[in-house]
């Protein structure tokens, strides 16, 4: 492999808490790449591609799956549900898309089983009567991970066209599986033989996408093909360098794409961070800019922020620049795609966080990644005029408001980021991309892609 081998390759990351709408750009960007890899999660990491005002929910499929040009592969580093990837195997070819020979599987990724859910549920339900919810999405996603660590417990894809063994594995795991949930709480009876025999049926209608993805993927890279890595959640929700241990279960930064594709880090490529124009949380966990009034409501309505994958409502909030800065050195971001922008327009003003003040009155500017530490962290705010005007039919950076251009430019400032791509609406059309020769939002000093 070239030292230059990555130059052609596109790495997509959140730089929040998630749901930052990375899918729409994995689906922009895929015109550009031969190939889309999924690297990390589960199903629990819903994502939404809207084309030509048709809304499309996917959970485990990557995002390029309306590109017929690419090959889609789910790499090592996720846990996938039979289940459910099977139901959009099933959506993706009703729509007349092709999969066969486009659709890579890893014989390594582990499998969400039916009881992780369970005990997901279990667990959580304990610690909401204590008052320490994490908020998981209850899909099980955790405990699977937990399984591939523990190693004894676990099943990966590439299990299930192995019948024998499957079988033989089952009924050695399925009893302490039985016991475990007693004790969890859960009287519900799982039987080896009802899930053996849907996981090898499961198995046979994967078999034709199953296969050793890490020796595929260092084949194309051979082959000169061109690669864009998308990551599920985001980074803030990184289980090494998230806000512990409110996160997820996988490394969702940058820093995830190696172990969960196995190819080298000189692989990533350019890193593109994703970030919202303000900030979004589902579930437990500190966020210092969050808005519970009006002014919260009234972006989660416009914002459309409820969950895909379980349609809770989002905890809304002030943009966090703290949090963003520490997201995107972690992930070696070079560009930023800022979406949503248009939900702020209609406010007389907006507030940025720049800084936290701690209790003792210290302020910081570093983001404090221990969630005891950041709970107590109160936001300080610069305040920047908002913009009245509608701003999802703006083509080209000219058209936006001049507040509204001023606050990108503020974003790139801080961040010490070029901003790449705006978002102005969900469809792939509502999406400004930028050439910056500049931390500038002059139209003279940034030209149109």
């Amino acid at each position: 492999m070239s030292q230059d081998s990555g130059l052609r390759n596109t790495s997509i990351v959140g730089l929040q808490w998630g749901d930052e709408g990375k899918g729409k750009f994995v689906d922009v960007l895929a015109a550009e790449h031969d190939v889309v890899v999924r690297f990390n999660g589960g199903a629990n990491a819903g994502h939404t591609i809207v084309v030509e005002g048709e809304r499309l929910a996917m959970h485990l499929m990557p995002s390029a799956v309306l590109n017929p040009n690419c090959e889609l592969v789910i790499a090592n580093g996720t846990v996938i549900d039979p289940e459910i990837l099977v139901a959009e195997i099933d959506m993706v070819e009703s729509r007349g898309l092709k999969l066969n020979g486009r659709l890579h599987l890893s014989s390594r990724a582990h499998v969400v089983l039916p009881w992780h859910a369970l005990l997901d549920g279990a667990a959580e339900a304990r610690l909401s009567n204590l008052g320490d919810a994490i908020g998981t999405t209850k899909r099980g996603i955790g405990p699977a991970y937990a399984d591939k660590i523990g190693r004894s417990m676990a099943v990966r894809l590439g299990d299930l066209l192995d019948t024998a063994y499957l079988k033989a594995h089952l009924n050695k795991i399925t009893p302490l599986r039985q016991e475990e949930l007693r004790i969890a709480g859960n009287n519900e009876t799982v039987g080896a033989d009802d899930i053996a025999n849907r996981l090898i049926a499961l198995g046979e209608r994967l078999k034709p996408f199953i296969t050793d993805t890490t020796w595929l993927l260092h084949d194309r890279v051979r082959e000169g093909r061109s690669i864009l890595f998308e990551g599920a959640n985001a980074c803030l929700l990184d289980v090494d360098h998230g806000t512990y241990p409110f996160v997820t279960s996988s490394n969702s930064s940058a820093l995830g794409i190696s172990p969960g594709t196995g190819l080298p880090a000189k692989s990533l490529g350019k890193v593109v961070g994703v970030m919202k124009a303000y900030s979004t949380r589902v579930g437990g966990g500190p966020f210092p800019t969050e808005l519970s009034d009006a002014i919260g409501d009234r972006i989660r309505e416009r914002g459309r922020e409820y969950g895909t994958t379980t349609g809770r409502p989002r905890r809304c909030g002030w943009i966090d620049l703290v949090a963003v800065r520490y997201a995107a050195m972690v992930c070696g971001v070079d560009a930023l795609a800022i979406t949503l922008l248009d939900v702020l327009s209609g406010f007389d003003e907006l507030q940025i966080c720049t800084a936290y003040q701690t209790p003792s009155g210290e302020t910081i500017r570093r983001f404090p990644v221990d969630a005891r530490d950041l709970e107590h962290c109160v936001p300080v705010y610069e305040t920047h005029p908002g913009w009245v005007e509608e701003i999802d039919g703006c083509e080209k950076l000219s058209e936006l408001p001049n507040a509204c251009r001023s606050y990108l430019e503020i974003l790139q400032n801080h961040l010490d980021l070029p901003v790449e791509f705006v978002s102005i609406g969900p469809d792939r059309k509502q999406t400004i991309r930028l050439t910056p020769s500049s931390a500038c939002m002059n139209e003279a000093c940034c030209t149109q892609a």
